[in-house]
């Protein structure tokens, strides 16, 4: 597949410096692109790479000086890239239908043009909006719905009540409405907790493979417009998570807790319990939060204190043996020197 370069600028809105004429063939990395492709430059420490280059176009947000090239001056150059991988790569357009092999409920609402694949479960009550995609093997549970050009990948879980929004990508081994882990101690015994309530997950949320979240104990678990899981992120029962934020791998995040508007949980992260996070925090990898964050924040550690201290503090650890070593010889000379006055005083008083 072929594009011309001016059907490329157009569909960026961008501007060519160079030869208007030529054809593409495709988009690779600057290290492995070679003649007939496109690559990107979107950082300044990459353009000395990008002058070893053998792409036939250059796509950055200037002109880079001693590289003799086609440039494609773009305002974002990754985020062209991305637009440029669905255009040299379409996605694939499923037969619209229901496979002969799904097991399908009673008063079933299926919208125009749904796919829905082998082995799919659909129980009794379930919506699924037009142009949504089922994969195969995948199950939902009684008076859900998935709405419209949702995609569910195969061997998903979507249990009883969940409601799914628009343009929603749920991934492979994802469990969606499962029981929150709630439980009450009572008479030597720990007794379960009846998780009655369900889980909304709100258009444009993509989530990971083998994610879990939880139905709340009652009332919902909230996923946020926009809203990015990377894989294996798990959430608790009654976690309210806001618009487009992001929960990057191993994330778990304890019941009842709230995050804000375009939080960022790097990987590893955990949050405790009813812990409430501001809009636009960033949570360093591997950090415990146990207590509230305000807004605008980054921060990372054990407890979380502000990123650039907990850098500091690393680089203090690393030098804890040398002083450790220090102290030793500070107490060696003191030692001496006390030693040395008590000798003195003694000859004194013998004089």
């Amino acid at each position: 597949m072929k594009i011309s370069l001016k059907k490329i600028s157009k569909c960026l809105d961008g501007q060519i410096i160079g030869n208007e004429d030529l054809l593409l063939e495709g988009l690779a990395s600057i290290d492995e692109a070679t003649k007939g492709q496109i690559t990107f430059v979107s950082h300044p420490k990459y353009e000395k790479k990008a002058k070893e280059t053998k792409a036939s176009v250059v796509m950055t947000r200037k002109v880079i000086k001693g590289l003799s090239t086609t440039f494609l001056i773009v305002e974002d150059p990754y985020f062209s890239f991305a637009k440029l991988l669905t255009l040299f790569h379409p996605p694939r357009k499923k037969t619209p239908g229901v496979h002969a092999s799904a097991t399908l409920g009673e008063h079933l609402v299926l919208g125009t043009d749904v796919v829905i694949g082998p082995s799919v479960t659909l129980e009794d009550g379930v919506t699924i909006e037009s142009n949504a995609q089922i994969g195969a093997g995948v199950f939902v549970g009684e008076g859900s719905s998935i709405g419209e050009n949702s995609i569910i990948y195969p061997n998903v879980t979507i249990l009883e009540g969940v409601k799914i929004g628009k343009r929603v990508i749920i991934h492979s081994g994802s469990v969606i409405g499962s029981d929150g882990f709630g439980f009450a101690f009572h008479g030597g015994k720990h007794h379960k907790i009846p998780q009655t309530g369900g889980v909304v997950i709100e258009d444009d949320v993509e989530i990971g493979a083998n994610v879990t979240i939880d139905r709340a104990v009652m009332g919902q678990t909230i996923i946020g417009q926009g809203t990015k899981f990377d894989n294996l992120v798990q959430v608790g029962h009654n976690v309210k998570i806001g618009a487009h934020s992001i929960l990057v791998a191993q994330v778990g995040i304890s019941g009842s807790s709230q995050l804000g508007n375009y939080v960022t949980l790097a990987g590893q992260v955990g949050v405790a319990g009813h812990v409430k996070i501001g809009d636009q925090v960033i949570v360093g990898a591997k950090s415990g939060v146990t207590k509230d964050i305000p807004a605008a924040q980054t921060v990372s550690g054990f407890p979380p204190v502000p990123h650039k201290s907990w850098l500091k503090s690393q680089v203090a650890l690393q030098q804890l043996p040398s002083l450790r070593s220090l102290v030793n010889e500070l107490k060696r000379r003191v030692t001496q020197l006390e030693d040395k006055l008590v000798r003195e005083k003694n000859d004194k008083e013998m004089a």
